[in-house]
């Protein structure tokens, strides 16, 4: 429909990007990409009309990279009602409280990350996991003698093994609908990379607390944040039902979105038994319906949070912000990051801008499967360091190297894989990047967290080692293949015929 677009101004679309970005991400108010996205997506418009590349076909790119995405956009909106329907029911809550009972001081910084593991896997954030028992962990290593940067890494290794895991993480559900994978294949593919990886580093950690000589660890902290969920929630193991269930819907393959409706509709009783209403009217606790969009604003059984006195009041506010927020509405800023993102992507996409920069990195794979993981894994840590934003690492690579991954045959989960074992869990490594900057601020550390950070270095490299060797890498079956080429012909169709009308 148009002319090829200039190498020059392939490059002048993702450095206009990458200022837009990083005026607005290091502004007085920094954090919010969305203007940024919003005026690149008018620079790569313009070089693509300069280039003969008419309007209505660009924006049939746009709306077809924004549909691709609808599935991760949809299943977002549905865990943020989970997570408000598992929070308000004690479910959360239940996870973190027999979570925090397995630390031990003779194995602390195994503990550490376990404990961050099931906890980040519990509620798919590595920030509100850092933030909460995070923070109480950094206190509780200090008192054992351990250095705040060695305690640091444990948590970050474990906060992030649930942000790449848990199908309640955005990043989980981003990757599969970026790259055109199913969200419990992608989750079952990444256990060959992930799994190795937490192991080493969970032994790692291990013989670490074992060579450590350190005093007894000072338990009040542990002991004041286990009562204070205990004096707001109703505790037991009936309320562990819901992720149950979630998790044997994974292993029977059930659709993603019912299975997560499912784990929504089962979190609304145990929400009742801790005394939500499940109408309007009487009370003074909100009703499941304005809970499931809004979030919880109020405890169960008090508010505000009632909070050990003794505790510290670094810790009480992070503990009350965890056990708060999730709602519908709460998704709806990386919904909006995800459309916009996909208005820059859909152009540079359609307009062959990506497409040129993909050839021209390509070649440095050599036409090779590793070189194709590697090419993909260190674009997505660039873009880390680059956009300062995790999403971004997500969305760019995916959208640049899907079609080099689907000629090679490659499964998209291949893909999506390959996006979360370098995109998501390298974004704490640079203090710009927004999560970076969150990690650092949290924990009260400086980079020197990184090389204790075990998981989140290892799990790259263990992901590029399949690439080069072909261990777990599957392939397409024909069928799957020339679906794909018919999937890629009517949208090329359908652009051209929206350009002529």
């Amino acid at each position: 429909m148009g002319r090829k677009v200039p190498m020059w101004q392939c490059i002048l679309a993702i450095v206009a990007m990458v200022v837009f970005l990083f005026w607005n991400v290091m502004g007085d108010k920094g954090g919010e990409a969305h203007i940024g996205l919003i005026l690149a997506a008018c620079v790569a418009g313009i070089i693509g009309l300069a280039n003969g590349w008419k309007w209505s076909y660009m924006e049939q790119g746009i709306l077809a990279a924004i549909n691709r995405s609808m599935q991760a956009m949809l299943i977002l909106a549905v865990v943020g009602a989970m997570i408000a329907s598992w929070m308000a029911g004690g479910v959360i809550p239940s996870m973190m409280y027999f979570g925090i009972k397995v630390i031990a001081p003779s194995v602390f910084l195994f503990t550490a990350c376990l404990l961050c593991s099931i906890v980040s896997l519990a509620t798919g954030s590595s920030w509100s996991t850092a933030g909460s028992m995070g923070v109480a962990i950094i206190g509780i290593g200090t008192a054992l003698g351990f250095s705040s940067a060695m305690t640091a890494g444990a948590v970050v290794s474990g906060a992030y093994f649930g942000d790449k895991m848990s199908p309640l993480s955005d990043t989980t559900n981003l990757a599969p609908a970026v790259a055109g994978a199913a969200l419990f294949d992608h989750i079952k593919h990444m256990i060959w990379t992930v799994g190795p990886s937490w192991i080493i580093a969970e032994v790692a950690y291990l013989i670490m607390g074992f060579t450590h000589k350190g005093g007894n660890a000072d338990q009040s902290t542990v002991t004041a944040i286990l009562d204070t969920i205990q004096a707001n929630y109703n505790i037991g193991i009936l309320y562990l039902i819901p992720p149950v269930f979630v998790i044997v819907a994974v292993i029977v393959k059930m659709p993603a979105l019912p299975a997560l409706i499912a784990g929504v509709l089962l979190g609304v009783p145990f929400a009742a038994a801790q005394g939500v209403r499940l109408v309007p009217g009487g009370g003074e606790l909100s009703n499941i319906g304005y809970l499931l969009n809004y979030g919880v604003e109020e405890l169960p059984k008090m508010d505000p949070l009632d909070v050990d006195p003794n505790m510290d009041p670094r810790i009480a506010e992070e503990l009350t912000s965890l056990l708060t927020g999730g709602g519908l509405q709460s998704m709806m800023w990386t919904i909006s990051l995800i459309m916009l993102a996909m208005c820059f992507g859909g152009i540079v996409d359609v307009t062959g801008v990506m497409g040129n920069l993909a050839a021209a990195l390509l070649k440095l794979a050599r036409g090779t499967r590793g070189g194709l993981v590697i090419i993909t894994e260190l674009s997505c840590v660039f873009v880390n360091a680059i956009c300062c934003d995790q999403y971004l690492s997500i969305i760019l690579p995916g959208r640049m190297y899907k079609e080099a991954f689907e000629d090679r045959r490659l499964a998209p989960k291949n893909l999506s894989r390959a996006l979360e074992d370098s995109g998501t869990i390298t974004s704490n490594f640079f203090p710009w990047n927004t999560c970076g900057a969150t990690m650092r601020s949290f924990l009260g550390v400086n980079s020197a967290y990184i090389p204790f950070a075990i998981l989140n270095w290892l799990n790259p490299l263990v992901s590029m080692f399949y690439g080069i060797t072909g261990i777990t890498m599957d392939e397409m079956t024909e069928e799957e293949y020339q679906k794909v080429l018919a999937e890629r012909e009517a949208e090329k169709k359908a652009a051209a015929e929206a350009a002529e009308a």
